[in-house]
């Protein structure tokens, strides 16, 4: 008995440093994601007051639009980090991935932070800009598939939804972090001071958070077997091209999750305001509350994913997308309380939850080891780029076009492909490369259903 007993202490204590092994795995995963989305999102709300030093024409609407502009190539740059990072995840290994995409994101935050202006050097100033945003672009671009894929692999079996959900946490995190520093520097110092010198300090801030990150990447157990990475096809396109039927379902799914998600969080705001009519700073709250909420609820549908598969949380997303889309944003454009506003977007974003919370994962699990990372990566990045990059242009298009409502089909219409492709993936509880029981065909995983 005392040996039975012992046997079974030995089992408790070795499952607790299991789980703490994988528990400190993911929170350095998830910490330089966190710091990758906040240097993006640095960019986006402090241009309204960096835009003259770099720009300085008269207008400030076309002051705005050139640094708009070069956010948008950032957007566009993202295809070509997923191939790059996709291909040194899969064939350098994913901790090595890691951590050059958070060291090219330092660089190209730091270089925003001690640009001179067009004062100093003319047009040298903005053309620097643009290849910090470059570098920015390309770091963003590459950092989903391989974050995804490690946070794939390095939870346990039964637990991956859970694990996984907090790359979105952390993503959503960063977002938010960009705002609550912005906003103590609109109480700390004057709109003088943020034009002259304070738009910088989120730079820097991004920057020494970036090399935080990357030691504690450093520290990450590779998950990457030395035999994968060293096979002749790994990382590459030729043989990523052989899952063909993964990749336009892995499209299929960025096209609508991307495109839903854009339109219930960054384009939402801007929604409420010029559609429905209501005072930006009430409706700044309200999207604060809303995505503070968002972010805490992945882990719960992360985890319900892990009970009733990945297959059965994307055809809920995707069937609740599709019917739900129309009439939410059209209850929303005459929402005239923030209380029914709140309700309204938190029920299009509970519909959200159930992609974002597995999003990388289901892709991973799609895939064998050796294209995993490019797998994943390169295909969101393409159709992010397509469908949720350009989401609040179509948006505002339609709108100025006279038809907004077009725009709530399109959204439902993209959450209908994104419903095709759920219900033909297989279930990748009993057919899933994570758990090596796709291996084993000769054929790609998506032969079957």
């Amino acid at each position: 008995m005392a040996t039975a007993a012992s046997t079974m202490l030995d089992g408790s204590v070795s499952d607790a440093a299991d789980r703490r092994k994988r528990i400190v795995a993911i929170l350095g995963a998830s910490s330089g994601n966190l710091v990758e989305w906040y240097d993006f999102y640095a960019y986006a709300f402090t241009s309204i007051y960096f835009a003259p030093a770099f720009f300085p024409a008269s207008d400030p609407t076309s002051q705005l639009l050139s640094t708009a502009g070069i956010f948008a190539v950032g957007f566009f740059m993202r295809p070509l980090g997923g191939w790059l990072f996709g291909w040194i995840a899969d064939r350098h290994g994913r901790r090595t991935s890691m951590v050059a995409s958070v060291l090219l994101m330092c660089a190209g935050s730091l270089m925003i932070a001690v640009l001179p202006t067009y004062a100093t050097i003319g047009a040298l100033a903005p053309a620097l800009l643009l290849v910090a945003r470059l570098a920015q672009g390309l770091s963003v671009g590459g950092e989903y598939g391989t974050a995804a894929t490690y946070m794939s692999e390095v939870a346990g079996r039964g637990h991956r939804g859970f694990y996984s959900s907090f790359q979105y946490v952390t993503l959503i995190g960063g977002q938010l972090l960009a705002v609550l520093v912005l906003m103590a520097l609109q109480v700390t110092l004057s709109a003088d001071e943020l034009r002259a010198w304070g738009w910088r300090i989120p730079f820097v801030i991004g920057a020494l958070a970036a090399i935080v990150a990357m030691y504690l990447r450093r520290s990450l157990e590779e998950t990457a077997s030395a035999e994968s990475m060293q096979r002749k096809e790994a990382g590459s396109l030729v043989e990523l091209m052989h899952h063909k039927r993964a990749l336009l379902i892995v499209l299929a799914f960025t096209m609508g999750g991307s495109l839903y998600f854009y339109t219930f969080t960054t384009y939402m705001q801007k929604y409420l305001v010029n559609t429905a009519h209501m005072d930006p700073k009430t409706v700044s709250s309200i999207m604060t509350g809303l995505l503070v909420l968002f972010m805490c609820l992945q882990p719960a549908f992360g985890a319900l994913s892990d009970r009733i598969g990945r297959k059965n949380s994307m055809i809920a997303f995707s069937g609740l997308g599709t019917l739900g889309a129309v009439p939410i944003l059209t209850a929303l454009g005459y929402a005239t309380g923030a209380l029914e506003a709140f309700g309204v977007v938190l029920l299009g974003l509970l519909i959200a939850c159930f992609y974002t919370s597995i999003s990388g994962l289901v892709k991973a699990e799609l895939f064998p080891s050796e294209v995993r990372a490019l797998g994943v990566g390169l295909p969101y990045a393409i159709a992010n780029a397509m469908f949720g990059g350009t989401a609040e242009y179509v948006a505002l298009w339609l709108k100025s076009a006279g038809h907004e409502p077009l725009f709530f089909w399109y959204v439902a219409g993209m959450c209908a492909i994104a419903l095709v492709a759920s219900i033909v993936m297989p279930d990748t509880r009993k057919r899933g490369y994570l758990d090596g029981t796709g291996e084993v065909e000769t054929e790609p995983l998506l032969k079957a259903a």
